[in-house]
């Protein structure tokens, strides 16, 4: 389901009839702001909505949510809705063997910057990845900036939003996936295997892959530098360790 957007905020729904119609018409729904402290009769009938969604909601003040709005009149309430719907990760595992290939995932963690996800679901997709993991929490969504970045990725590879990335990993380690994650403390890239049902972790450019989700990893791999600066984009690394990852799959 694409909506169409002239910039990047038209994916924003204001007003409390408007937010509760996206709602019922079954739109996809990232992020539902609230005024702090507002529970009123038609608040509370949005936030069961949200509920059933398992839309993330953040109470702000008034304040954020001024500096939010673009009409003014938000009457409390503003949603941001995806550009696209997301897929389920059983979704990517299905094309994995409709293809008769061995899974290939990435899977996201801190990734905040549009630019950078629609960068790696582009890298994604022509890297034969079967879909992007990201999580609910601390990380953007599927916004216009991301599709128009993707290139038009998003129309083929599938993106999935998850509640917990750690859990999502440990489901998929009983599937059959192991899971290596960028790190500059790891070992040299060329010398891991990286063949088999795969999942990919990159993390952000300032705090890389949480602590958690590095513990649930197989390996960590590094990429050379040989520079003086010691970190890439979040979407260059993504795209050099998926390429190794094809690499490999190509010379197995």
């Amino acid at each position: 389901m694409k909506i169409s957007m002239r910039n990047e905020n038209e994916n924003l729904v204001e007003g409390r009839n408007a937010v509760l119609e996206a709602f019922r018409s079954g739109k996809t729904i990232d992020k539902l702001m609230v005024l702090d402290g507002c529970q009123d009769g038609p608040v509370r009938t949005i936030l069961r909505e949200a509920k059933k969604q398992d839309t993330l909601v953040k109470f702000v003040s008034k304040e954020r949510l001024a500096q939010i709005s673009e009409t003014g009149k938000h009457q409390g309430v503003i949603a941001y809705m995806a550009a696209y719907a997301y897929a389920e990760v059983e979704d990517m595992l299905t094309l994995a063997q409709k293809k008769g290939e061995e899974p290939f995932l990435i899977l996201l963690d801190n990734i905040e910057d549009p630019h950078n996800l629609g960068a790696i679901i582009r890298t994604a997709n022509l890297a034969g990845a079967h879909g992007v993991i990201i999580p609910k929490r601390r990380a953007v969504g599927l916004t216009a900036t991301v599709a128009k970045t993707s290139a038009g990725a998003l129309n083929y590879t599938p993106v999935a939003k998850v509640t917990n990335l750690t859990r999502t990993m440990e489901e998929l380690k009983k599937r059959g996936l192991w899971f290596v994650c960028a790190d500059m403390g790891g070992e040299q890239m060329y010398r891991l295997k990286l063949t088999g049902p795969i999942g990919l972790v990159i993390g952000s450019e300032g705090e890389g892959v949480s602590r958690l989700v590095k513990e649930s990893c197989d390996l960590t791999a590094s990429i050379p530098m040989k520079g003086d600066i010691d970190s890439l984009n979040a979407s260059v690394a993504a795209g050099v360790l998926a390429y190794e990852v094809v690499r490999q799959r190509l010379m197995a």
